[in-house]
């Protein structure tokens, strides 16, 4: 990850230099801090790529700068200063600009611009947050593939900008933690090795750990969970990270449950072998909650929160569960199993019902990629959300509209839910098409306790990309970590 810092002036030596220009700006006035003949250059360079200061464009070219050979960069703010994101996408520009452009210190100078710590601190996030790369395995990665870029300094963003950066430094560790679980393959990532990964990162700043191996999920009779996990080799895991940051640290938490399905075949439902090997991410649920626990801890929030991870590998095995086959989840409720590939549900389900009767909470809100149908519905620009409670939902998609976690809320209801109900069992756990991320988020608001606020995210659109963002390149993009902060740090941490 980048080094971010803040000075009040341009250093001396060798760096790149950015200067962000709003739509009305002046390019020649941007560059006042340059003699006439780099000036001049410079602007010439800009109207030849037709840089019209839009929003995380650039324009890009060298001037003499005492004798320096310098690399400028205009970057362009657009001319709308509510813009979505505008001072992330900025940062996470100039970083894709350069990251293996042989450089390894860019300077951005926001002189001028009048800019306060806030904002300047956004700048270096999106700046950070882009650099992100597992490049683990890749031995044979040429010279000019290789990242160069190690730092970046901001000048003139306000004398509490360091101040108020930790908190940010701490959300780009949280994501980087969930990009790491979610990018890793099966062989290595699975529900063990999650949990290994949660003690290594979380236990240090505080988290308390707590994990339920197969017998003493069997003991509780979470049979839902177990069926998905018994056609596998690797061992299932329920992992419960506590964080108590509240002036009383034993009060009520909020529960965060996330999906991890660490890969899923989609057991005896097998799922069709090209794109399969994507599976590896179906834990982005999980994933997103413990890099939000990271970050909480991380930056020592002042609630109480758990997050629980639901962890088991869905394989076809001659002891796989089995279409038609009946199961009694934790709650007592039995569900006949329709289709093994719907199996995120019967894993949530129990953590679930294990998560309320411990902890008691009255807001918990899970994250999945439950279904493929929320992708037919939303693409890749939202999430869906489902939720028992306009008030939770408002919150949330305020915290994703300010993060870019974007979520979309989605109906549930007695026709939707009536479509669940089983001929032999209380429910099934599969329906037809249609509606099918509904139907799965009226499946699970049936393990909600009267009285408990609860908010289904289906995610499944949005932890891994094909194509780059502005803060991640192509692979998985740490969504809902940067969501979950938010939501805690607005409605549930003391001010």
């Amino acid at each position: 990850m980048l080094k971010v810092s803040f000075a009040s002036q341009r250093p001396d030596g060798a760096y790149a230099l950015a200067i962000p220009a709003w739509s009305e700006d002046m390019v020649s006035e941007r560059l006042a801090g340059f003699p006439e003949p780099a000036r001049t250059l410079a602007a010439r360079a800009a109207d030849a790529q037709r840089f019209e200061r839009e929003l995380a464009a650039i324009a890009e070219t060298f001037v003499d700068d005492g004798g320096m050979a310098r690399r400028v960069l205009l970057v362009g703010l657009g001319g709308k200063r509510d813009d979505e994101a505008i001072y992330e996408r900025v940062g996470g520009a100039l970083t894709a600009k350069l990251l293996t452009s042989g450089e390894t210190k860019l300077v951005i100078d926001l002189t001028g611009l009048n800019f306060d710590g806030e904002t300047a601190t956004r700048i270096g996030f999106g700046a950070a947050a882009r650099s992100w790369r597992h490049d683990l395995y890749r031995t044979r990665l040429g010279r000019k593939q290789k990242p160069t870029l190690e730092e970046v300094i901001i000048v003139g963003g306000g004398a509490d900008a360091a101040d108020l950066w930790s908190d940010r430094a701490a959300l780009l560790d949280g994501i980087n933690l969930t990009r790491n679980l979610v990018t890793e393959p099966a062989n290595v990532i699975y529900p063990e090795s999650f949990v290994a990964r949660c003690r290594e990162e979380l236990e240090g700043l505080g988290v308390e750990i707590e994990v339920l191996d197969r017998a003493a999920m069997a003991k509780l009779g979470m049979n839902a969970l177990l069926g998905v996990a018994q056609g596998s080799e690797n061992e299932p895991r329920l992992l419960a990270m506590r964080w108590r940051g509240a002036a009383d640290p034993d009060a009520t938490p909020v529960v965060l449950v996330g999906k991890g399905i660490t890969f899923d075949t989609g057991g005896i439902s097998i799922k069709p072998a090209q794109g399969m090997e994507a599976m590896k991410w179906d834990m982005g649920g999980a994933g997103a909650v413990a890099g939000a626990m990271r970050t909480l801890a991380g930056r020592k929030a002042k609630a109480n929160v758990v997050g629980v991870c639901a962890l088991a590998e869905n394989m076809p095995d001659g002891r796989a569960q089995r279409p038609g086959d009946i199961v009694a989840s934790m709650s007592g409720q039995t569900i006949e199993v329709i289709n093994t590939d719907a199996e995120g549900r019967l894993v949530l389900c129990d953590a679930l019902t294990w998560a309320q009767r411990e902890y008691q909470p009255k807001v918990v809100v899970d994250l999945a990629t439950l279904t493929g149908a929320i992708i037919i519905s939303l693409g890749h620009e939202y999430a869906g959300m489902f939720s028992n409670d306009d008030g939770l939902s408002a919150s949330l998609a305020s915290a994703g509209m300010e993060t870019g976690d974007k979520l979309w809320r989605m109906p549930v209801g007695e026709a939707y839910d009536k479509i669940m109900d089983s001929p032999v069992a209380d429910m099934k756990n599969s329906a037809s098409r249609e509606g099918g991320s509904i139907t799965a988020a009226c499946f699970l608001q049936r393990f909600v306790e009267p009285g408990v606020k609860w908010a289904h995210l289906d995610i499944a659109g949005m932890v891994w990309a094909e194509k780059p963002g502005h803060l991640y390149d192509k692979g998985a993009t740490g969504f809902g970590v940067a969501l979950l902060d938010r939501f805690i740090a607005e409605n549930h941490e003391a001010k």
